[in-house]
């Protein structure tokens, strides 16, 4: 790994994208014009020569647990959260290639009509031909979150770094938009992710980055150029890996 800005520290990634990052101003459902700018930043990485895959969350559109919690049955709750992931990935793949990337998205849940099926060998070929694949429905299981698809994903696709896009820079003691006097780690380990429960991705997801060593990069992405910053090495940003 550098420092050089010439030279990414990691050649395949896989980046984490809330769906609430698609919202914009928005309070609901996908803002056209912060998909396409979401979209610049990925594509501008990807024509660097990054091996670049994404999945992206359904919290804009319809978010399981908080429809369990008012009563909806958790499987099929998750279900429908899934299917969000889809319409979110199929947003993602069209601004994408109105810019001229070359895209597939690979479903954990088969609808051949609108995408393929989630195929490991499949979405690594993708990859290896210069294509960004985007993996949508999570696992295809209920009970598992985005997070935990991601960090499976990354691994299957022998990704070098998980990145997780935020609205902040990095991982904190305290939430920094409500304490001025948070901390912020330039690394952290996964063991003190989970036993301080500090707010990075869930505990599924951080104990499969620490059984395969793989880094997650935490960063802001919503900060302009913050995707290839923190690719090169000069971005503000916090790295979960074992001390």
């Amino acid at each position: 790994m550098t420092d050089d800005p010439s030279h990414p520290k990691w050649s395949r990634v896989l980046l984490k994208i809330s769906g609430e990052a698609l919202m914009g101003d928005q309070g609901y459902g996908v803002h056209p014009p912060t998909v396409n700018r979401i979209a610049e930043e990925i594509y501008a990485v990807q024509q660097q020569g990054i091996e670049i895959c994404l999945v992206i969350g359904g919290g804009n559109i319809f978010r399981g647990l908080s429809a369990a919690a008012s009563g909806m049955e958790r499987a099929s709750a998750d279900y429908v959260g899934m299917l969000a992931t889809v319409m979110n990935a199929l947003a993602m793949q069209s601004a994408l290639e109105t810019l001229g990337a070359e895209t597939r998205v690979m479903s954990a849940i088969p609808m051949q009509a609108v995408c393929e099926p989630y195929i490991r060998r499949k979405g690594m070929r993708h990859l290896e031909e210069g294509r960004i694949a985007i993996f949508a429905a999570g696992i295809g299981n209920p009970f598992f979150t985005t997070d935990t698809a991601a960090a499976l994903r990354a691994i299957e696709m022998g990704c070098d770094a998980l990145l997780k896009g935020t609205q902040v820079d990095g991982v904190y003691d305290s939430d920094p938009k409500t304490n001025p006097d948070a901390k912020r780690f330039d690394t952290v380990s996964y063991t003190q992710v989970l036993a301080e429960n500090l707010n990075v991705m869930d505990a599924t997801a951080i104990a499969l980055a620490r059984d395969n060593a793989l880094p997650v990069v935490v960063f802001d992405l919503h900060q302009k150029g913050g995707l290839a910053s923190v690719l090169s090495g000069i971005g503000k940003s916090t790295i979960v890996q074992e001390n």
